[in-house]
């Protein structure tokens, strides 16, 4: 087969590249310089003339906290047109196959723990990613409705908080894993004695590394049309895909303090957001079929604090 992965520069999108070509497969990419995934025109013409035989679409505008709440237009809008191109422009091609990555954020902030797929529009989100959130869950509606109308078989995961080689460490724009990475890294460089982290530290989070994501990713993408069809949906078709298991962000800082050396103090700004208190899913569903993760968080974090060392200077510069 030839696979168009979209976002194979990120994280998620560029582990999932890498495992197809160890399987052989041909992965048909693109840059954002080459291809405007917001472009509808754009998409048109790179469908018509590749017709790749499936589609992994990885490619979306993420963030953390700050990101969600300071360009909340930029989020809802570019995640939107980004799926709404790329779905249509698959189905228009002939592709038959499809797989969306979504985001455990499309589930409701006052949500029965852990997160059932059926949880889905069931309440209110997240006031901090609500743009971001709102676009995810069109991106699931979009596969479910392609497959109502036109017989496709477009999937989507939804995944939990990933992490690892590849992520993003920017200061303001990254997510809480790889922001504190960076953020005890620099206070050992600059024998600074406290770390200042945002929120109480209260907030549960369960985290997966990106390659066990990736595996996921393609074991969904795999399994026969009849297989997915009896373990989903047709409207409520998504898949959840977590580690499991949850620590508390004060419980996360303490064990990157200790792999990145740093001794002095963490203190906990409980003057800004927490966003939602837990955000554990329930991936029951996927494991019933025969998948479960490898990467345990301790031994995770350790290897993307390695990578981050080898890749410092690119990751301070990042924008």
């Amino acid at each position: 087969m030839r696979i168009y992965v979209a976002g194979h520069r990120g994280m998620v999108g560029g582990a999932i590249a890498r495992k197809l070509r160890e399987r052989g497969v041909e992965v048909i990419t693109r840059t954002h310089a080459e291809l405007d995934l917001t472009d509808q025109a754009a998409v048109r013409a790179f469908f018509a003339s590749e017709k790749p035989d499936g589609v992994v679409l990885a490619a979306a505008k993420v963030g953390g906290i700050y990101a969600n709440n300071t360009y909340p237009a930029d989020f809802i809008y570019e995640n939107l047109m980004i799926e709404a191109n790329v779905v249509h422009q698959a189905y228009a091609a002939g592709v038959q196959r499809l797989l969306f990555l979504g985001s455990s954020c499309i589930y409701p902030r006052a949500v029965e723990q852990p997160m059932r797929e059926d949880a889905l529009l069931t309440g209110v989100l997240e006031s901090t990613n609500e743009p971001y959130a709102v676009a995810k869950i069109a991106g699931i509606k979009l596969c479910e409705s392609y497959n109502r109308q036109y017989g496709t078989d477009y999937r989507s995961v939804m995944p939990t908080n990933l992490y690892g080689p590849g992520d993003n460490f920017h200061p303001e724009n990254s997510h809480v894993m790889p922001a504190l990475i960076r953020r005890f890294h620099e206070a050992v460089e600059s024998g600074a004695d406290e770390v200042v982290i945002w929120g109480t530290g209260k907030p549960w989070r369960e985290f997966l590394h990106v390659d066990d994501m990736a595996e996921a990713s393609l074991f969904v993408f795999d399994l026969d049309k009849e297989t997915y069809e009896a373990n989903t949906e047709p409207m409520l078709s998504h898949i959840n895909v977590g580690f499991g298991e949850d620590v508390t962000i004060a419980e996360l800082a303490h064990m990157i303090a200790e792999v990145t050396g740093f001794k002095g103090r963490i203190a906990f700004d409980s003057e800004k957001p927490d966003g939602t208190m837990r955000k554990l899913m329930d991936s029951s569903r996927l494991k019933a079929m025969g998948w479960k993760p490898r990467v345990a968080l301790a031994e995770g974090v350790r290897e993307t604090y390695r990578w981050f060392l080898d890749h410092y200077e690119a990751a301070r510069t990042t924008a």
